[in-house]
C-alpha cells in the first residue's frame, strides 16, 4: 500500500494572490527597486545596487525618492535564514573586498582541512573527498549574522528596510509587475479584525526583485500566473541544523554519507550530515534529506539525533550544550527546477526563489548572492535606458544568468541529483560519469516532483528517546528557534485535512517543528483526519513539497535565527 500525495491537493489558488493596483494616490508607497527578502540574494543586490547608485547621479536621480527598499517577513535580516554552511566567497568579497574570517560578523573561519565519512551505526570509514565537495579556501559562516552586518551596510548605501512585513500579494497591471501588496497585520483566527487590525499596504517599484528563498511564496505565484514552469520539475531537501557550544576546537569540515538513511532504491533515500567548525568553541551539526523519500516514517529531525549516536558525533559534541536549533527546505533539481525564464515584466527571480543551488557541491548561499549582483546590475542598466517597464525591458537579466559562470557551475552537475532518485547505486555511477565528462554525459536523466513519489508506512526505524541533554524532540527545539508566532493569528498552512493513514504519517514525521497530528480514533476507509499545530511552524516549507502549500503569516511571525 503507497498514496502519492499530489493525489490529495489542498484547496490553494494561487490566482488569489495576484491582483490589480487599488490604491488611491496617496495610499501607496513608490520605490525605486524593490527586493523582497532580506537574504542572501535581496541583500546583495541591495548593496550592489547602492554602489553603483553611488557612483552613477543619473541612476540615484532615475530610482527617485526611495532607490531601494527590501521587504522581509521575519522580525529582522536573518531570522529566517537558515544554511550548514560552507560558503564561496568571491561573490561576498566582490561586495565587501576588506572581508575576511575572523574579522567579518558571522565569519568564522578559511577551511583549511576536511574529511567525508562513510557512516555505520558504531563507526565510520573514510572515503575520498569528491571533487565537487573540495572546500579548501571556502568560509564556514552563520548566515543569520551575516545577514544582520549586510543589512546594515545595504542601509548605509541607501536602502530601507523594512521588516515584519511579509509579501501577500503580487501587484499586476496589464501584464506588468509593479510591486507587492503587504499582508494584513492583528486579524484573529477566522480573520476577524482585532483591537491590533492593520491593513495590507501597496509598495509599488519600478522593478521588483523576487528573492524570498526557498519555497518562496510569490516566487511560485509569479512562476504559476507567468506560466514559467512548462519545463521545470524541482525537488526538495530538508536539513535541520543545531549549533553547540563545545570545549573541544574542531579543526576540519566534516561531511557524511550513508547510515542512519536506508541505501536501497526502494527507499529512495538521499542526504547526509556535516560537522563544521564555528570558530574555537562552537559547531554546527546538521542532517539533510530528500522529500521524495518513500517511507512515511523518516524524520530528519530524528535522523539528526540517531547521527549523534555515532562516535564521530560523540566526540565533536562530549561536554558541550545544545545553543541553536532550525530547519529548512533546498530547492534541489538544478536546471531542471529553474524557470523557464528568470524575469517576467516588471520583476526577476533571485537566489533560491529560482532555484539557484548547486547540491553536488552543497552551494547555495554563494549562488545566491552571485545572482542578486547580477540582477542589480542588470536592472540599474535597464532602468538608465528606461526600458525596465516594457514588455521585455528585463531580458538583459536572463540573458546575463545564461552566460555565467553561475549557470556553467549548474549546468555541469544538472544531472547529479535527480539520478539518486533511481537509488544511491545508480546515482554514485552518474555523478562518477558526470565528473569525468566535465557534465556532457549523460545527456539528461528523468526527474520526478517529491508530490508524486508515492509514500508508505515502513518498520521502525529505532530513533533514539529524547533525554533533553543530548537527543531532544521537536517540540524543544521549535522552543530554542525563538519562535514567536501569535497562537491566535490566521492559519497560513493548506493541507487537504482528511487523507489516507500513510500520507499523514509522512506529515506527521516529515514536519521538524510537530505542527501535523493524526486525530486519534479518525480511521474511516483508509483515511484519517489530520490537526494542525500551525503556530509551532518554523517556515521550512517543507508541507509544499510533500502535498501541501505554505503560505506567508502575519509579518513578523516563526523563528528568530541568530546562529544558524
Amino acid at each position: 500500500m503507497s498514496t502519492i500525495p499530489a493525489d490529495y491537493p489542498p484547496r490553494h489558488r494561487p490566482s488569489q494572490y495576484v491582483l490589480e493596483p487599488q490604491a488611491g494616490e496617496d495610499e501607496y508607497i513608490e520605490v525605486g527597486v524593490l527586493f523582497v527578502g532580506a537574504g542572501p540574494a535581496g541583500l546583495a543586490g541591495a548593496i550592489r545596487l547602492g554602489q553603483l547608485m553611488a557612483e552613477d547621479e543619473e541612476l540615484m536621480e532615475a530610482l527617485g525618492e526611495v532607490p531601494i527598499a527590501i521587504v522581509e517577513k521575519g522580525k529582522g535580516a536573518g531570522s529566517h535564514l537558515l544554511s550548514g554552511s560552507v560558503m564561496r566567497p568571491g561573490p561576498f568579497t566582490s561586495l565587501f573586498p576588506d572581508a575576511a574570517p575572523g574579522e567579518t560578523p558571522g565569519v568564522f573561519h578559511e577551511v583549511q582541512k576536511e574529511a567525508v565519512y562513510l557512516l555505520r551505526p558504531n563507526g565510520k570509514v573514510r572515503i575520498p573527498t569528491p571533487p565537487d565537495m573540495n572546500n579548501h579556501g571556502n568560509w564556514v559562516i552563520s548566515i543569520s549574522q551575516v545577514a544582520r552586518f549586510m543589512a546594515e551596510q545595504a542601509e548605509e548605501l541607501g536602502a530601507y528596510l523594512l521588516p515584519e512585513t511579509d509579501a501577500q500579494q503580487l501587484l499586476v497591471e496589464d501584464g506588468l509587475v509593479v510591486g507587492i501588496k503587504t499582508g494584513d497585520k492583528g486579524r484573529g483566527r477566522e480573520g476577524e479584525e482585532l483591537s491590533t487590525f492593520e491593513p495590507g499596504v501597496e509598495v509599488r517599484a519600478k522593478v521588483t526583485v523576487i528573492c524570498e528563498g526557498t519555497q518562496g511564496h510569490l516566487a511560485g505565484v509569479t512562476r504559476k500566473h507567468f506560466n514559467l514552469d512548462q519545463d521545470s520539475t524541482q525537488i526538495y531537501e530538508i536539513g535541520v541544523k543545531e549549533v553547540w557550544e563545545v570545549p573541544k576546537p574542531l579543526d576540519r569540515v566534516i561531511h557524511t554519507i550513508g547510515w542512519p538513511l536506508h541505501l536501497g532504491a526502494k527507499w529512495r533515500e538521499y542526504g547526509g550530515s556535516w560537522l563544521y567548525p564555528m570558530g574555537d568553541n562552537m559547531v554546527s551539526i546538521g542532517m539533510v534529506v530528500g522529500l521524495d523519500a518513500a517511507d512515511a516514517n523518516l524524520s530528519a529531525h530524528d535522523l539528526l539525533q540517531q547521527v549523534k549516536t555515532n562516535p564521530l558525533f560523540r566526540d565533536v559534541l562530549a561536554g558541550g550544550r545544545r545553543i541553536a536549533w532550525g530547519a529548512k527546505t533546498i530547492p534541489s533539481g538544478g536546471i531542471y527546477g529553474l524557470p523557464s525564464r528568470f524575469h517576467v515584466p516588471g520583476a526577476v527571480l533571485c537566489g533560491d526563489a529560482a532555484g539557484f543551488v548547486n547540491l553536488a557541491s552543497l552551494k547555495g548561499v554563494s549562488n545566491a548572492m552571485q545572482s542578486g549582483i547580477i540582477a542589480a546590475e542588470q536592472v540599474a542598466a535597464s532602468i538608465k535606458a528606461g526600458t525596465a517597464q516594457e514588455t521585455t525591458g528585463l531580458w538583459n537579466y536572463s540573458e546575463a544568468i545564461l552566460g555565467s559562470d553561475l549557470w556553467k557551475d549548474l549546468w555541469r552537475v544538472r544531472n547529479f541529483r535527480p539520478a539518486f532518485q533511481k537509488g544511491f547505486l545508480y546515482g554514485g555511477m552518474v555523478a562518477g560519469l558526470m565528473l569525468a565528462t566535465r557534465g556532457k554525459l549523460p545527456k539528461k536523466v528523468t526527474i520526478k516532483a517529491d508530490r508524486y513519489e508515492p509514500v508508505f508506512i515502513g518498520p521502525d526505524r529505532g530513533y533514539p528517546k529524547p533525554d533533553g541533554e543530548y537527543i531532544f524532540d521537536k517540540l524543544s527545539s521549535v522552543f530554542l528557534s525563538g519562535n514567536k508566532t501569535r497562537d491566535d493569528q490566521p492559519n497560513h498552512i493548506r493541507i487537504r485535512t482528511e487523507v489516507p493513514r500513510d500520507l499523514a504519517v509522512a506529515w506527521e514525521n516529515m514536519c521538524p517543528a510537530k505542527v501535523y497530528e493524526i486525530v486519534d480514533g479518525s480511521a474511516a476507509n483508509g483515511m484519517v483526519q489530520v490537526r494542525m499545530n500551525n503556530p509551532n511552524c518554523v517556515q521550512c516549507g517543507a508541507i509544499t513539497a510533500k502535498g501541501g502549500q505554505l503560505t506567508p503569516p502575519e509579518g513578523g511571525s516563526g523563528p528568530e535565527y541568530t546562529l544558524t
